[in-house]
């Protein structure tokens, strides 16, 4: 067959059997409709499978931040607020920088270049290179027109009190999210939800086509405090003031409205700027006025002076031999200061006399000053939602030797927190009764009253403790021109490693005006090593300064003449 051309092959003119020509044919159409019903299937009735895959490789559904609401005080200065900001991130395939562009990156950024460089040779496919940046600065890195580096909008709370607020305040954390304070406590409720939309991307990550909202954001709401901005300043100002005149460690003010329950000011130093946190210590953190508990000295007679006249056991006027100033119980003796020999209950608590108080403790049962203490509140935390809110230390009375009841009366075996003193006073300052501690404004007087001596006896306390801040009592220091003031010193030995040490807590707890208590203050000084530490030398000036301050802030008339302050007598030493 050599020389014979292909197309003249004779095996071309052989023809096929019928049968296979039309086996053929039929396998081609047959075939073809298959392919034809399968596209039709897939195009017009099972589409979805096709199409998620489709959309898969360019659709995206992104966030939409909701806006965190607003903190205001309760005449609508605001607290916190927050800022919009840009993070840059990266996808490290796309991320090819030079030498040079990587420095440039790094020093605008304020970044180590090596950082940076390790950061964008990540093996992942979204990296942040640095959150939270100004927009000023974010449209620099922009204009450096970057390939992979990107940049997200979001959100970065900013606090415009800085640290007069702070422990009140809290803070959020990178993601926006509450982390302290009133942030954490509501954060819920701040933080709204955030909404979704759908857009078309790119290979490299940019949004060429924004396609629909899918659920839009819903704002977080505003938050009214009953803080008081001014009351606030003040109380941080003197708080701070006298820390440092007394070279103390530490200290707290807390301010409540004696008629809601509203705080009006939160104050703990040392502090901290919520702004700029990147050196924060835990002593800076610690929300002393409701985390640290402490031994509340004498500030806690009035409550055994109470109870003591509410169950009949003595008058406002009964006499008490406190002779010759100590008390021995087992092997144990209490001491007084001095020796004031008879003193009636009134005098006991103006002179602050521990055998005094002692013997009216123990001449009611453990279990009644039990029940007065857990009904007022100690030994359980006030629920304010506040990170690490503790409840104090209140032993079972089953578990109490008659020492320690006696001890207990004025102030010692028993811890409580600068908060729970400060709303225990209610009770003198208003008729016997507590309201709840409100961290919000509250436009309607409470109505969830609870009664715990009657209004009789809550007068005649009221008496007593005006008497300690005049001449003859713990703390003339209180005074304040033009208002009766009432409240009660305290000072008390730091416990360390289950032994007191040489180391006072000083406090004062008091309201004004006597005559109608619209304001309650109080205050504790942790460690004063100046040479003086007790409550009426330490924090009984604190609290008049503050007081003095916050009722012409509120504008609250005077009670009392304009006079001198009589103070030329020297404060009676307090027992500890």
């Amino acid at each position: 067959m050599r020389g014979v051309k292909f197309s003249k092959s004779p095996l071309l003119s052989e023809r096929l059997p019928l049968w296979r020509q039309r086996l053929v044919l039929a396998l081609l159409l047959l075939g073809f409709v298959v392919l034809v019903g399968r596209s039709l299937f897939l195009q017009g009735i099972n589409n979805e499978f096709l199409g998620d895959k489709g959309r898969a490789r360019y659709e995206r559904v992104i966030d939409i931040s909701a806006t965190r609401g607003r903190i205001t005080d309760r005449h609508g200065d605001v607290l916190a607020i927050s800022t919009p900001v840009r993070s840059i991130w990266a996808i490290p395939e796309d991320a090819s920088l030079t030498p040079a562009q990587s420095r440039d990156l790094a020093q605008l950024l304020e970044m180590d270049v090596r950082e940076l460089n390790r950061k964008l040779a990540s093996e992942r496919d979204f990296v942040y290179v640095k959150r939270q940046l100004p927009p000023e600065l974010a449209d620099k890195v922009s204009a450096m027109k970057l390939a992979g580096i990107h940049q997200k909008n979001e959100y970065r709370r900013y606090y415009p009190s800085g640290d007069v607020t702070a422990h009140m305040l809290g803070f959020t954390g990178i993601e926006d999210n509450g982390q302290e304070g009133v942030e954490l406590a509501f954060n819920e409720l701040l933080s709204g939800k955030p909404g979704s939309r759908r857009v078309i991307k790119d290979r490299r990550g940019n949004v060429v086509e924004d396609v629909e909202s899918v659920r839009p954001p819903l704002e977080g709401k505003d938050i009214v405090l009953a803080l008081d901005a001014k009351i606030q300043y003040l109380a941080y100002t003197h708080l701070r003031r006298a820390i440092e005149e007394n070279k103390a460690k530490a200290g707290g003010v807390v301010v409540l409205d004696a008629r809601t329950g509203e705080i009006l000011a939160l104050v703990n130093l040392p502090t901290y700027n919520p702004n700029n946190r990147g050196k924060l210590i835990g002593a800076q953190l610690r929300n002393r006025a409701l985390t640290d508990t402490y031994e509340p000295g004498s500030t806690m007679k009035p409550f055994i002076a109470a109870l003591a006249l509410e169950k009949g056991k003595v008058r406002f006027d009964t006499p008490i031999n406190t002779a010759p100033g100590k008390m021995t119980i087992g092997t144990a003796t209490i001491h007084d200061a001095h020796m004031h020999g008879v003193l009636t209950v009134a005098q006991v608590i103006q002179k602050s006399s521990n055998v005094g108080i002692s013997k009216m403790a123990l001449s009611m049962k453990p279990e009644e000053m039990w029940t007065m203490f857990d009904s007022i509140g100690f030994g359980m935390p006030l629920k304010l939602g506040f990170p690490g809110e503790v409840g104090g230390r209140l032993r079972p009375a089953k578990n109490w030797r008659p020492i320690e009841q006696a001890t207990m009366s004025y102030g010692h075996g028993i811890s409580v927190t600068l908060m729970q003193m400060a709303r225990a006073y209610q009770a003198f300052a208003r008729d016997g009764d507590l309201t709840p501690i409100s961290l919000t404004r509250m436009d309607t007087p409470p109505t969830n009253v609870k009664q715990i001596f009657s209004a009789q006896t809550a007068r005649e306390v009221r008496a007593m403790l005006e008497m300690a801040v005049q001449p003859g009592g713990t703390a003339p220091k209180a005074q304040i021109p033009g208002y009766r003031v009432a409240g009660k010193t305290g000072t008390s030995h730091k416990l360390e490693g289950g032994a007191y040490a040489n180391k006072y807590v000083a406090s004062f707890t008091g309201f004004a005006p006597v005559s109608d208590p619209r304001l309650i203050v109080a205050v504790m000084v942790d460690e004063p090593s100046n040479g003086r530490h007790f409550g009426g030398d330490v924090s009984a000036p604190v609290f008049a300064q503050v007081m003095a301050g916050a009722l012409r802030t509120l504008g609250v008339a005077p009670d009392a003449p304009l006079k001198p302050l009589a103070t030329d007598m020297p404060p009676v030493t307090e027992e500890m």
